[in-house]
């Protein structure tokens, strides 16, 4: 197969990975009070309790934030 094709631009201009407004949303986490959290460097036990969902919830959700930030959507141009 000739791959040679497949450059720059190539790729669709979405992602299947979830924004992380709708993963936040899911877990019953209010975004804004969640990014301003992170901002407000606060562990994932206080976002935990604060928020009333498990530490692996707020783990994930920090997680996705750090790797991928607000918007997942990313594009080959």
């Amino acid at each position: 197969m000739d791959f040679t094709k497949y450059e720059k631009g190539s790729y669709p201009p979405w992602s299947r990975i979830p924004a992380l407004q709708e993963m936040t949303e899911e877990a019953g986490v209010d975004f804004d009070q969640f990014i301003q959290c992170i901002k407000d460097g606060k562990n994932t036990a206080e976002m935990a309790r604060e928020f009333q969902v498990s530490q692996p919830t707020i783990a994930l959700l920090e997680d996705h934030f750090w790797h991928y930030g607000i918007s997942s959507v990313t594009g080959g141009d």
